[in-house]
C-alpha cells in the first residue's frame, strides 16, 4: 500500500521535522517525508533533512510582492512532490487566507501550549506568568485564524515551581516529538475525521488523544 506523502515546512532547527523523519524510517509507518521546505536558506533543519536524504527546497519570502504570492510558490512545490499532508514544524510565517483554504483539512501545526490558551509567541512565559499548573502542546488543523483550528490531540506536562521558560519549553518539546508522529500516523491511516469543526479519531480511545507525562 502506498504511503502518504508528507511535506514539512520549517524556518529553524527542525526538531519536530527530525522526529517525523525518524518515525518514517520504521517499516510499518504509513507516511513518508516527501519534501522539506524552508523560507530560510540557512535553517539548521535543512542540513538534517539533506543528511537523511529528504528532498529540500528553499523559497525565500523576501522580495515577494505579497504573502499570497509566496504561499502559492510553496504550494506549487508541495504539489510537484505529490504531497497530500502539509505539516508545519516551526514555520515562522503567517499565511495569507489562500494557503489554509487551498490545503483545508490537509494542513496541521503543533503549538507549544494547550490551546485555546496562550496563542502566539512566548507561550511558555505566558503560562508561567498566568500561574497555571499544566501546560503542553497541541496538534491542530490550520485555518486562516492564528492558532485557532480544530484540535486533533494534545500532550500535557506539569509546570514546576522552579520552571523557567527554557526548562518548561524543553519539557514540552519532548512531548511534541512523541505527539506529532502519532498524529501523522493517524492521519495516514485515515483515522482522523473532521465534522462541524470538531475532530473524531476512528478506532482510537478518546483518552489516547491526550498524552500526559509523567503518567497520572
Amino acid at each position: 500500500m502506498a504511503k502518504l506523502k508528507v511535506g514539512i515546512l520549517i524556518s529553524g532547527r527542525g526538531s519536530n521535522m527530525a522526529a517525523l523523519i525518524e518515525a518514517a524510517k520504521e517499516a510499518d509507518y504509513p507516511a513518508e517525508i516527501a519534501l522539506v521546505v524552508s523560507n530560510v536558506a540557512d535553517a539548521p533543519g535543512l542540513a538534517i533533512a539533506r543528511r537523511e536524504g529528504v528532498p529540500t527546497v528553499v523559497i525565500s519570502h523576501r522580495g515577494q510582492p505579497d504573502r499570497e504570492t509566496f504561499d502559492r510558490a510553496v504550494s506549487a512545490e508541495l504539489e510537484r512532490h505529490g504531497v497530500s499532508l502539509v505539516v508545519l514544524a516551526g514555520f515562522l510565517r503567517i499565511f495569507s487566507p489562500w494557503f489554509p483554504t487551498r490545503w483545508a483539512d490537509r494542513l496541521i501545526n503543533i503549538h507549544p501550549s494547550l490551546l485555546p490558551c496562550f496563542k502566539g509567541l512566548h507561550v511558555q512565559q505566558q503560562a508561567l506568568d498566568a500561574g497555571v499548573r499544566l501546560s503542553g502542546c497541541t496538534v491542530h488543523f490550520v485555518i486562516p485564524d492564528l492558532d485557532a483550528g480544530p484540535i486533533i490531540a494534545q500532550a500535557a506536562v506539569p509546570v514546576l515551581a522552579d520552571d523557567t521558560a527554557e526548562t518548561l519549553s524543553a519539557r514540552i518539546l519532548r512531548q511534541e516529538h512523541r505527539l506529532y508522529p502519532l498524529v501523522v500516523r493517524w492521519f495516514a491511516e485515515g483515522r482522523i475525521g473532521l465534522a462541524a469543526g470538531r475532530v473524531a479519531i476512528k478506532g482510537v480511545r478518546p483518552d489516547a488523544a491526550l498524552l500526559f507525562s509523567p503518567a497520572p
